[in-house]
């Protein structure tokens, strides 16, 4: 079975993700990072999944087992790993988190020393490693040079220290009223931390882990909530972030859900009024809709479209030297401030241009109407190559000639086809999705 998936190795804990095939992929990892090892040092972060204590110890057991010194530095966001895997001079990070899944599952995300997430290239060496018993074993540690490993629980002052950076010096969030959900999980410390300390009014909600109930009815798959609360509180806004932080969900002050679309597009506005948008130009994925395209064109910024996933994302902002980008899932990308998609670090920014537009949230997020957009998921038998699938360019064809942007693409993780179609008339699209519907029922 295939270890990587679009976003490291995500799993049901204690069956995919056993200990035994962790510690496996440790060892694999350690091999792999030996190769360009300065420091012998690696930082293993977690989230708040009960599953995450077992994940943890056996990481520690299979890069020890090869040699590597290990720093636990416990629950922590995300891009905080990277950022401190960078900041702490150690050749690689490791986060344990499935994100915005259910507590049953977890995942493991790598980091080079640069605080990067890695290439397919790399997660193709390590489970190449993974896969061959003989070097696994070859290369077991012996006497003097069986790896440490200590915890350190202090670090999250350096991470409070950079993300404040972000904000711009001369504002406050003095007088802001902010509901800020924090799913149970990574940043239930942190968030409400940075934005107390910068001097917002913060109600906090869903900050007492458990070990079970991360993004359990609450955080950024479950916005509906925090859209309650602001209404309740007659907050200024209110911030939803998934079980790692790397993902951010805002409602304005009306109680809506602002669109992920509408908020790449005013962050990327304002951030070319600030002359902080390198080359004028962001990238978003192939998912974003094309209103978004067509109402950056307006403001001379050209948007770059990757692949599904903020790695890929990542990777088309360094290809062409920039700084901005992200996904409509709320995934956004400041690299001048992190390495990866920063729930924290994009809430600040968010935070920055309300406030220096003098205006409320529902003014300042709704730059533009999206195009009707329907996404549907097929679960199917196999997964036959679209190129040879029979007759699938005839039934494109009239679908692209009424002006319709189709998306169609396999699930990495699961025997599901997503198809998205878009365009300007409504009908236009449904009529189009029923065909496409019907065409795959028979073909797959």
């Amino acid at each position: 079975m295939k270890l990587f998936g679009t976003d490291g190795v995500r799993g049901k804990a204690g069956e995919f993700l056993d200990v035994i095939t962790v510690i496996k992929l440790a060892q694999a990892a350690g091999i792999y990072f030996r190769k360009h090892s300065t420091t012998n040092k690696i930082l293993v972060g977690k989230d708040t999944r009960r599953s995450g204590y077992m994940i943890e110890n056996a990481l520690v057991s299979g890069l020890t087992s090869v040699g590597y010194n290990v720093i636990q530095i416990g629950p922590m966001p995300t891009p905080a790993i990277a950022y401190l895997t960078e900041s702490m001079r150690c050749d690689a990070g490791i986060m344990i988190s499935a994100s915005h899944n259910p507590f049953e599952d977890n995942g493991i995300k790598f980091f080079d020393n640069h605080g990067n997430k890695l290439s397919v290239e790399s997660e193709k060496e390590i489970e190449k490693i993974f896969r061959n018993d003989e070097l696994l074993t070859n290369e077991q540690a012996t006497g003097l040079n069986i790896g440490s490993s200590k915890r350190i629980d202090d670090v999250i002052g350096r991470y409070i220290v950079v993300i404040k950076s972000s904000f711009p010096k001369d504002l406050t969030l003095k007088g802001l009223r902010i509901v800020l959900d924090c799913a149970n999980g990574a940043a239930y410390k942190v968030a409400p931390t940075i934005l107390e300390e910068l001097g917002a009014d913060v109600i906090t909600i869903n900050n007492k882990p458990n070990g079970f109930n991360i993004n359990d009815n609450c955080g950024a798959m479950h916005p509906e909530n925090v859209a309650k609360q602001v209404l309740e509180y007659r907050a200024d806004i209110g911030l939803a972030l998934d079980g790692d932080a790397d993902r951010l969900v805002v409602i304005d002050e009306k109680g809506d859900i602002v669109d992920g679309d509408k908020l790449l597009g005013a962050l990327s506005v304002y951030l070319k009024d600030e002359n902080l948008l390198k080359h004028s130009s962001c990238v978003a994925t192939v998912m974003s809709n094309k209103a978004l395209e067509d109402y950056l064109e307006k403001h001379q910024i050209k948007l770059l479209r990757s692949d599904v996933g903020d790695k890929y994302v990542l990777d088309i902002m360094k290809q062409n030297g920039l700084n901005f980008g992200g996904e409509q899932s709320g995934h956004i990308i400041f690299s001048d401030v992190a390495k990866t998609g920063d729930g924290l670090a994009s809430a600040l920014q968010v935070l920055a241009l309300i406030i220096k537009s003098n205006k409320k949230a529902s003014e300042v997020l709704n730059p533009f109407t999206l195009y009707p957009q329907i996404l549907h998921n097929m679960k199917v038998n196999e997964k036959i190559p679209l190129k040879d699938i029979k007759g699938l360019d005839e039934i494109l064809k009239p679908i692209r000639e009424k002006g319709i942007r189709d998306l169609i693409r396999y699930s990495g993780t699961e025997n599901k086809i997503r198809l998205l179609l878009e365009g300007k008339n409504k009908k236009d699209v449904e009529n189009s999705m029923q065909i496409l519907i019907d065409f795959f029922k028979k073909a797959l």
